[in-house]
């Protein structure tokens, strides 16, 4: 399998309008053992059919009202198994996204599928569209983790699936959970390795969340299951997103999506929610950062011999507040001032 694609505006690197097309659990084989998509999504029970051309074009226009200045728009299909729906479904879809393409509304598609349904007969089903972005949902490399998770799938397809795109010719994303069953700090960090030995060009990563209606939800009230705590799950997010900005892969989201139904406490059972929990994530970052500001200014050595009108003293100033700038971390909210000699002291 060997795909020319290239497509008009496909090289802009501006950030694009992504237009959502919600197709819960369509395509699915099964319902893994975590999710609830009606939730994820926010579509509840009113999008579970496949969309039709008119409802997704009706979409794309409500969107196109809140492009502004971006040159590139992207009509992505979120929720489901893109590449395990049926033929006459997918290729359906494909041709409203081709037709809106050919009317310049759209430049691109995208969407998310499971590693196991990226096949050479797949891909050359699409080849003829102008597919920009292809999402797999990785989840864990561990392959006892997708066991217990009930994926269904190994972390061999997702290697395999990682080469077929790349021959594909087509951006690559990759989405990790943490918090499956079975998983672990150890695991995770492994997986995310894994993932970035890969070279996707972006990743997501979610919590797992407790979710009315999903086989872990019988778990956790069983006592099988055990939710992460909000404070583990962000230090261990952080510690993934440092792996992948090491290797310069971009991490596009941090958490679920903000939403009503995820605000649900009759839904939302247990989990590490939080709305904004990639801007925890990025405060833990910043601390971080902080405190190795701190350190290198201040070190705080022995006091040492200095040989002054020759006889030997021992000075405390080798320790200095005055070495502190606040022009050294560039935050409003930290100031010199708040830095005083009186609370540096030599011991």
């Amino acid at each position: 399998m060997k795909h020319s694609r290239t497509f008009p505006n496909d090289t802009c690197k501006a950030k694009p309008l992504i237009i959502p097309v919600f197709i819960p659990h369509a395509g699915c084989p099964h319902q893994c053992a975590f999710c609830n998509q009606s939730v994820i999504t926010s579509a509840g029970d009113t999008l579970t059919n496949i969309p039709g051309h008119e409802q997704i074009r009706q979409e794309v226009e409500h969107f196109l009202r809140y492009r502004g200045s971006r040159e590139r728009v992207e009509l992505a299909f979120f929720g489901g198994n893109f590449l395990g729906l049926s033929t006459t479904a997918m290729l359906s879809l494909l041709d409203t996204a081709l037709q809106l393409a050919n009317e310049n509304k759209i430049n691109g598609i995208r969407f998310s599928t499971r590693p196991d349904t990226i096949t050479e007969e797949r891909l050359d089903l699409i080849s003829r569209y102008p597919v920009s972005t292809i999402e797999l949902g990785v989840q864990s490399m561990n392959d006892t983790v997708l066991q217990r998770a009930k994926r269904g799938h190994s972390s061999e397809d997702t290697v395999n699936a990682a080469t077929l795109l790349k021959q594909f010719g087509c951006r690559i994303g990759m989405q990790m959970m943490v918090g499956l069953p079975g998983d672990s700090d150890e695991i995770a960090l492994d997986t995310a390795q894994q993932i970035a030995g890969l070279s996707p060009d972006f990743v997501r990563i979610y919590p797992l969340m407790v979710l009315e209606g999903s086989r872990i939800a019988t778990w956790y009230r069983s006592g099988q299951y055990r939710a992460m705590s909000l404070k583990h799950c962000v230090h261990i997010v952080k510690e993934l997103f440092l792996i992948f900005k090491e290797h310069q892969i971009k991490v596009i989201r941090m958490g679920l999506q903000a939403s009503d139904l995820m605000q649900d406490d009759r839904i939302m059972l247990a989990g590490p929610w939080h709305p904004a929990f990639g801007h925890l994530v990025y405060s833990e970052l910043f601390f971080d950062k902080l405190l190795e500001l701190i350190n290198r200014k201040i070190e705080i050595k022995p006091a040492r011999q200095i040989k002054d009108n020759g006889i030997n003293t021992i000075k405390a100033s080798s320790i200095k507040a005055s070495s502190i700038k606040a022009s050294s971390i560039k935050s409003s909210s930290i100031k010199s001032s708040s830095i005083k000699s009186s609370s540096i002291k030599s011991s």
